[in-house]
């Protein structure tokens, strides 16, 4: 069946669509030790979703260095707790790597916020806004790519709490590994639309 994806997906009508959230295991690292065999279980995988996480600023001026590294394959997202592990060396060949194809959304930014731990040169990443192109979407944000591909909502209610809190709860830990796992589906999606060219992208609203 032919896709119907949209030139842009009115915000609005997010709200209306189900909920879609990370489906399988979610390993914390807070050490080197663990950092270092979850960087080698990942980079025995053939694909990644990567995505980060900073302790918001509400006070002008007040800057944070970034908590958390969220890294999932299609079943098991691991969170790098980087305030506890710090910029290890298996932390710094895991970005540097290029033999794992890593996907993520507006990766500048996420490696700008890494390269403030620790120097490295990054390896093979792919940048899900400059994929949508292709295809014609002009959505850049997460949440709207979800709904324009699969109409499913990533709910965003965690994106504003504490990261650096002692303990993740429940709710941060899915939304993070949500957010990394999504960005396999999405490359994998635009991936297969611009192999197969079987959409129709349209430029008017959509109507759920």
């Amino acid at each position: 069946m032919t896709r119907q994806i949209y030139k842009s997906f009115d915000k609005k009508l997010i709200a209306e669509l189900p909920v879609v959230a990370f489906p399988g295991r979610i390993i914390v690292i807070l050490t080197a030790g663990e950092t270092e065999r979850a960087v080698r279980y990942l980079l025995s995988q053939p694909l990644l979703g990567i995505d980060t996480e900073t302790r918001p600023s509400f006070k002008r001026g007040d800057q944070h260095l970034v908590s958390l590294l969220q890294v999932s394959t299609p079943d098991t997202c691991f969170l790098f707790r980087l305030r506890h592990t710090g910029f290890t060396p298996a932390l710094k060949a895991f970005l540097e790597d290029k033999t794992v194809t890593k996907v993520g959304l507006s990766l500048t930014d996420d490696m700008n916020s890494l390269h403030h731990l620790g120097a490295f040169t990054p390896g093979s990443f792919v940048d899900i806004q400059n994929m949508v192109k292709e295809v014609g979407i002009e959505d850049l944000s997460l949440q709207k790519l979800y709904a324009n591909l699969f109409r499913q909502k990533i709910s965003k209610r965690q994106q504003l709490s504490n990261w650096d809190a002692d303990i993740l709860n429940d709710k941060q830990k899915l939304y993070a590994a949500t957010d990394a796992w999504a960005c396999i589906n999405i490359y994998n999606e635009l991936t297969r639309l611009i192999q197969t060219k079987d959409y129709n992208l349209i430029c008017t609203e959509p109507s759920i």
